[in-house]
């Protein structure tokens, strides 16, 4: 039997790269990390199962905040990347002989490893794992639980790293939906979960530049939610929807946005009213209707008002206070009007915190847009050197297109020799 070989194992010509080999000697792992993402294709999620860290301490690693201190730890990732020992300073590892001692059970156990990391139970249920018979409300609420368990990664992970896990959670409950027996209940809300991941899913894959599949899954993701009777769901579609089309036809997006805010009933939770009058307020901005998206800002501000001490589903507990001020910023950055979007920027963006890598580099990405609206270049140079050091790694095509419009307006003869703008410039095309 030969030895196994993990996903995680740098490639020969990689381990024989001078600034590998050098971060592996200084013990540098945020930068062996960042290196076989970049260089090998070898995703931060792939690691942090291989290595038992916590994903979003593999990504805070790769950009450079903190270390690893432990010898077990050191030998772990060496073991879980293949880094012959002698790299590291270590003995050669046992694996360096080819012993032929691995089995195709390793495969398991990186599984199980990954469902440590994400929160969940050492194996999966096994409605999902065995052929399902009758299932209840209980087998819903647990895929609910761990749907909403698995939209942390996204905190901290881009759409390249997170879509083959999203859709995995997908394609199992649309089997479950198929295969098991249960109530007329039950089966609506089963199909209200497949929404949610649908949803999840097709964030990823328009988050890791997936645009196809993102509209696949979002109206299959609308399609479930009409079945199952959630309109709130039903109606996010339709901001996702609306979201993606502003690439294209900003009209239509608006259009869109619009049918999703009119799904609103009085069944609607008050998180989710403010979450679809935010997107529509910024597919307004984006289409130049400054009046229409200062009103549909200000109905998501009244329906935040209006959510305190109410607990709204998952998937959009994330809209609050701050994240509204950070649409507004941008709605008023997109609308060329800097002096009310840098103030409400600067002040949400030093609440947001930097393990946000993703988010926080593409909403800078507007405070720099709207610094140079204003012709205060060096300032919109000093904020895209950050975006881009906190883009760093992120597998995510958002930041990068974002940050490149930006940087095309640095780049014209009236900045481009200004010390400031040359830097960042120099930066980026490192």
């Amino acid at each position: 039997m030969t030895e196994h070989t993990p996903p995680t194992a740098l490639p020969a010509w990689l381990l024989e790269d001078a600034e590998l080999c050098t971060a592996v000697q200084r013990h540098d792992f945020g930068r062996v990390f960042r290196l076989a993402r970049r260089r090998a294709g070898i995703s931060y999620s792939q690691m942090a199962i291989a290595c038992d860290i916590k994903p979003d301490r593999v990504g805070t690693l790769a950009r450079g905040q903190g270390k690893v201190a432990t010898f077990e730890k050191i030998v772990q990732i060496c073991d879980a990347l293949r880094i012959p020992g002698h790299l590291a300073g270590l003995a050669d590892r046992p694996w360096e002989a080819a012993s032929g001692t691995g089995t195709e059970a390793d495969e398991a156990v990186l599984r199980r490893r990954f469902l440590q990391v994400a929160g969940f139970a050492a194996t999966m249920p096994t409605t999902l794992t065995q052929p399902p018979g009758r299932i209840g409300q209980k087998t819903v609420t647990c895929l609910r639980e761990r749907t909403a368990r698995l939209r942390r990664l996204d905190d901290v992970l881009g759409g390249g790293d997170t879509y083959r896990v999203y859709t995995t959670e997908y394609q199992a409950t649309k089997a479950l939906l198929r295969q098991a027996s249960y109530s007329e209940a039950t089966g609506r809300a089963l199909l209200s979960v497949l929404a949610e991941q649908a949803q999840q899913a097709g964030w990823a894959a328009f988050d890791g530049g997936r645009e196809a599949d993102a509209t696949s899954l979002y109206e299959a993701s609308r399609t479930a939610a009409i079945d199952a009777g959630d309109a709130a769901l039903a109606g996010n579609a339709l901001a996702f929807l609306a979201y993606q089309r502003l690439g294209g036809d900003r009209q239509a997006g608006v259009e869109i946005a619009s049918r999703s805010t009119e799904s609103i009933d009085d069944r609607t939770p008050a998180g989710v009213r403010a979450l679809l009058h935010e997107r529509r307020a910024w597919a307004c901005a984006v289409a130049a209707m400054p009046t229409e998206a200062e009103r549909s800002l200000a109905a998501a501000g009244e329906a935040l008002a209006e959510s305190a001490g109410e607990t709204p589903p998952d998937w959009a507990a994330w809209v609050d206070r701050t994240e509204l001020d950070i649409m507004t910023g941008r709605c008023w950055a997109e609308l060329r009007r800097p002096l009310r979007a840098v103030p409400l920027l600067e002040a949400a963006l030093a609440r947001y915190a930097d393990s946000h890598a993703r988010d926080k580099a593409l909403y800078s990405s507007w405070l720099a847009q709207a610094y140079l609206t204003a012709g205060e270049a060096e300032q919109a140079a000093a904020v895209v050197s950050r975006s881009l050091a906190l883009a760093d790694g992120v597998a995510s095509v958002r930041p990068h297109k974002r940050l490149l419009t930006v940087l095309a307006g640095l780049s014209t003869t009236r900045y481009r020799a200004l010390p400031a703008v040359a830097e960042v410039l120099e930066q980026a095309r490192g």
